[in-house]
């Protein structure tokens, strides 16, 4: 009982000690890579294809964003990298993107929200749907009228939308509509 009085600045010391390792600094930003997998009918109607989105890297300037597309039967049918600094180099100019943290975020945000329910385009074309300048391939386009196949968008910048789906003739994914 004689060394209590010692006993509590000791446990007070420690307790502080244990407080302030555990706080961050409030500027700094904690960064998890992102990492979403999601189970949509894309190349056929009857199975679910798996869409995964990858966001690696600490700096804007080391940040890959991989997109990747495999069928039910585990085969990858689509891939595409970019460079985070692609991403940041073609968004609206509007966007003060000067600071390193605000990067990060935005290119966290992209990543995020790459996968919600309006990029998924059930069908990729309405019957109804009129092929227009923004259509790279007519043929695809009259073919995923007939066969009502699933689509999905994705966004490259400002003002560059992708259009993909499954050609069923070609076996392969194909952009079928590119726009604003």
């Amino acid at each position: 009982m004689r060394n209590t009085p010692l006993l509590i600045p000791i446990c007070l010391l420690v307790l502080v000690a244990c407080n302030s390792k555990g706080k961050k600094d409030s500027n700094a930003i904690e960064f998890k890579n992102v990492n979403q997998s999601v189970a949509k009918s894309f190349s056929d109607l009857k199975t679910l294809d798996t869409f995964k989105i990858e966001l690696t890297g600490r700096k804007p300037e080391e940040m890959v964003l991989n997109f990747t597309i495999k069928n039910a039967g585990g085969k990858e049918i689509y891939h595409m990298k970019i460079k985070g600094t692609e991403l940041l180099d073609s968004t609206d100019p509007n966007i003060d993107l000067s600071k390193k943290k605000d990067q990060i975020i935005f290119l966290k945000t992209i990543a995020d929200d790459f996968f919600s329910d309006e990029n998924f385009l059930e069908p990729a074309v309405m019957p109804e749907d009129k092929a227009d300048s923004y259509v790279p391939d007519k043929t695809l386009y009259e073919e995923l009228k007939k066969t009502g196949l699933n689509g999905f968008k994705y966004r490259l910048g400002k003002e560059n939308n992708i259009y993909i789906a499954w050609s069923e003739k070609e076996k392969k994914v194909k952009v079928y509509y590119n726009c604003c």
